[in-house]
């Protein structure tokens, strides 16, 4: 048996779907349909907007599924009559109930973007930034009814550099996810692939990230600081006040400064240090509510910002 003799639904919906999807393209399965999420408003005039796994599916005229609830009777009927052998979900947005879950004989294959058990969840990527990790990876693993309990096939691991953001990451473990799919699709065929139990004793959990997660406390450590910064870049984004106004902050760098927490130690071209409950963060990119994200030079020309300068509430 090949993977392109078997019948493949493909689940997913944000950009980080892509490259599997893409990658299954590629390798001439035989897609017989893409889930993804309806389309929903997006922008200022909130105007809909197709989900990034639709476009690609529709450029290779491939048939695309949007169920507001996949576990509705006639969407699983409607899944039923496609008849898949494999299922092959990333980052779809949805729970895939029992219904969906026992429909193809070769299960359904979930592309995790970490080396699970730890951070299962939502948000693996930033959460593994944002605790400080150097290394996490892409584990394939066939569902179950729990959020991403089910027994692992295939892991890969690459690590996570210290000044490296969430958004660079997720390119990264993108493109990962797609080569460890493949292999696991090859295996799977090859009649070769290892099931292993996860020790839920090890798990750790990345819940979804809400804006309010990007609040600075500048009386922690810039180590812990710094980490928070690249874990929500580029999104909710890490921020703080300026004269009672939101100031994101991005591209940050530990120092070893000293002074009163919140507090400007320097402002030059080359980045805006703030002092830290422990050690100094130096601020390469920053940007007030409304205007555009600045490099520290640019900043300081509009918004000068003498030593002493206070940020935070």
């Amino acid at each position: 048996m090949r993977p392109q003799d078997l019948r493949t639904v493909f689940m997913g919906t944000p950009d980080f779907a892509l490259s599997t999807l893409q990658g299954l393209i590629d390798a001439g399965c035989q897609l017989v349909g893409v889930y993804t999420q309806p389309d929903r408003p997006k922008g200022r005039g909130k105007q809909l907007a197709a989900p990034p796994v639709k476009e690609l599916a529709l450029s290779h005229n491939l048939p695309v599924f949007q169920p507001v609830k996949l576990r509705q009777p006639e969407a699983v009927e409607e899944l039923r009559q496609l008849a898949p052998d494999l299922i092959v979900v990333v980052a779809f947005g949805q729970i895939l109930p029992k219904s969906v879950l026992e429909i193809p004989a070769h299960g359904c294959i979930n592309v995790h973007a970490s080396l699970l058990p730890k951070y299962r969840g939502a948000a693996p990527i930033n959460k593994a930034i944002i605790d400080g990790a150097t290394e996490t990876g892409i584990t394939t693993m066939y569902m179950d009814v729990g959020l991403d309990t089910g027994d692992m096939l295939m892991k890969q691991s690459l690590s996570i550099g210290p000044n490296e953001t969430a958004g660079e990451l997720h390119d990264r473990l993108a493109l990962l996810g797609r080569e460890t799919m493949l292999e696991t699709l090859q295996q799977l065929c090859a009649g070769t692939l290892q099931r292993e139990v996860q020790d839920d004793s090890q798990s750790n959990y990345a819940p979804m990230l809400k804006k309010e997660d990007g609040c600075l406390d500048w009386s922690g450590s810039a180590t812990d600081l710094h980490n928070q910064v690249r874990g929500l870049d580029p999104w909710p984004g890490a921020y703080t006040r300026l004269d009672g106004e939101l100031l994101k902050v991005a591209r940050t760098q530990v120092a070893e400064g000293k002074g009163l927490p919140g507090s400007v130690l320097s402002a030059t071209p080359d980045g805006i240090e703030v002092a830290c409950g422990a050690g100094s963060l130096l601020v390469g990119n920053l940007q007030l509510a409304g205007k555009k994200r600045l490099a520290a030079g640019d900043f300081l020309r509009g918004y000068p910002l003498p030593i002493g300068t206070r940020l935070g509430d």
